[in-house]
């Protein structure tokens, strides 16, 4: 089974307990659930899916227990804590810790190509001082959030959507007009 959220870029995320049936690449089982912008499993056989276009894939892996998560986080699900949200489904669901946990921030929006107003930097934990505009680094700001939770071991991507158009969608840098791309994480039986 693969599970996509129709992403709301808010801060739910759903655990997956179980697969209908082992991942096949014929398979065409696709759940679609509303409002949902991360998924969790311990499940062999489901694929976790997000869309993003200039938002950050959060990819968290326990790799002894086979547990996993996969986060849509933009502006406003980083401000909102859906890494925390993440770690706490994972700790209450399948007993893990942070400090057991891999992390890898995937492609999204650099820092210097994302242009934000007061209410992002401040939701993002930074002051807003001056007339703006401001810059926010999505990935160095889960990082942080990241680490402060015990998250250990870290990895992220170098890409910019913005920047690397010639490769990757942009929402920002297209005016609007790119599609998306599909962040996936998942282990087979």
């Amino acid at each position: 089974d693969a599970v996509l959220g129709h992403q709301c870029h808010g801060t739910e995320v759903a655990w997956h307990p179980s697969a209908r049936a082992p991942l096949r690449p014929s398979a065409s089982a696709l759940t679609l659930l509303d409002r949902i912008d991360g998924h969790a499993t311990g499940s062999p056989g489901t694929l976790l899916l997000v869309t993003v276009a200039d938002c950050i894939p959060v990819y968290l892996l326990e790799p002894r227990k086979r547990i996993l998560a996969l986060l849509h986080s933009g502006c406003r699900g980083t401000a909102g804590g859906i890494l925390g949200k993440g770690l706490a489904l994972l700790r209450e669901r399948a007993q893990v810790e942070p400090k057991d946990l891999v992390m890898h921030l995937g492609v999204g929006i650099c820092g210097k190509c994302y242009e934000v107003g007061a209410e992002v930097i401040e939701g993002v934990g930074l002051r807003a001082d001056g007339d703006g505009p401001w810059h926010v680094d999505l990935r160095e700001r889960l990082t942080h959030q990241a680490r402060e939770a015990g998250v250990r071991e870290i990895s992220i991507s170098g890409w910019c959507s913005a920047h690397d158009r010639d490769r990757f969608f942009s929402h920002r840098a297209s005016g609007g007009r790119d599609g998306r791309m599909v962040g996936y994480l998942g282990f087979g039986a």
